[in-house]
């Protein structure tokens, strides 16, 4: 485009609204868009690191139902981010705004409503998420991640686009597509404990892991945690005569992946979206509290697909030792998954929203 197009994208405070949205802003800053980045502290701490991209922090809360007191007080909050969005709107006017779900994410989708901003929303989930569906009236295109999706009423098909998972470039280009397969000697597990997994994760997996290695079976951790975690996990992993390495969030997380077999995870879309492109077989652990379960229906999804197993967390003690035996006796398991991985691929993501861009910059208000 010879024209440069301002876009400014909402993102939700998780790391599964950040990360989607900082690739499409990258996508976007390469192809000569303008582009802000609008969330919350809980976001910023994912994109501290990150140059050339304008980030702007407003305050942000879910619609706290407990009593009249709390709801009143996000009630307040909530209205207070709109009118600071609507007055950076008014001065930082963009032609698209994009909302890439999540709480803090509505405030600045709905100012944007009022003051006729043409509005994308991407959900990434297979059930949406609660701001996105608020903004449905108000959304000119829904951007999805597969087109079954669960949630929406059927009024609003008309505005649905499924364009696949926005992943990093380099998962996705560096993909393997062919059908050899290796043995596995030795189980390298990636374990990704991000923020809404890394205590439970933490204080349930290493003990299962040293009976795995009491049992024989090789292993060698890369255990992804909070930074406070370290000492103690480094210290349980040496005495328990583990191979490990510990690290902390960065976006370069497909170092990893070239060097793993098996992943333990949360069943955020992003992140199966990833390990899928990438070729890795993953036992998918469900957040509990997640909002409509919605990652206990990503977790589904991706097994009935044959992408990944599912172990809920209540049964992680239970089956998680078991499990990893059974695998590593039996490499044909995971060697199944990586077949059904390579015939899946999110290769045209870009392309799908390039020429959704297009249609809505030329579509007249």
């Amino acid at each position: 485009m010879s024209k440069k197009i301002k876009v400014v994208i909402a993102i939700g405070g998780t790391g599964g609204h950040v990360i989607p949205g900082y690739n499409l802003a990258l996508h976007l800053k390469e192809n000569n868009f303008i582009v802000d980045l609008v969330t919350d502290t809980r976001g910023l701490k994912y994109l501290k690191s990150t140059k050339n991209l304008k980030i702007y922090t407003f305050p942000s809360s879910p619609l706290i139902k407990k009593n009249i007191f709390a709801t009143l007080f996000s009630f307040l909050v909530i209205l207070y981010s709109i009118l600071r969005s609507l007055v950076f709107l008014l001065f930082n006017r963009p032609t698209i705004i994009i909302g890439m779900g999540g709480y803090a994410s509505f405030p600045i989708c709905i100012a944007a409503a009022i003051l006729k901003i043409k509005l994308i929303t991407y959900e990434n989930n297979l059930f949406i998420g609660k701001a996105n569906k608020y903004l449905l009236p108000f959304s000119d295109k829904i951007l999805v991640s597969f087109k079954e999706l669960e949630g929406v009423p059927n009024r609003f098909n008309k505005k649905i686009y499924e364009i696949g998972n926005i992943l990093k470039k380099e998962i996705i280009l560096n993909s393997k597509k062919t059908n050899h397969i290796e043995k596995f000697k030795k189980l390298n597990l990636l374990v990704l404990g991000g923020s809404q997994a890394a205590k439970v994760f933490a204080e349930s997996l290493p003990s299962i892991f040293r009976d795995c290695s009491n049992d024989g079976i090789p292993l060698k951790i890369y255990h992804h945690c909070l930074p406070h975690q370290n000492d103690e996990l480094s210290l349980f992993y040496k005495n328990s005569k583990i191979e490990f390495e510990i690290f902390n969030f960065n976006h370069n997380l497909e170092e990893y992946f070239s060097k793993v077999n098996l992943a333990i995870t949360r069943s955020g879309s992003s992140v199966l979206a990833e390990l899928t492109n990438s070729n890795i077989p993953f036992i998918s652990v469900p957040l509990p509290s997640s909002a409509d379960n919605h990652q206990l229906k990503n977790a589904i999804y991706y097994e009935r697909k044959n992408f990944g197993f599912l172990i809920e967390e209540k049964d992680l003690n239970l089956r998680l030792f078991h499990f990893i035996k059974d695998i590593y006796r039996d490499n044909s398991k995971l060697n199944k998954i990586i077949l059904n991985q390579r015939q899946y691929s999110d290769k045209n993501v870009y392309q799908n929203i390039d020429k959704i861009l297009k249609i809505v910059i030329n579509e007249k208000n």
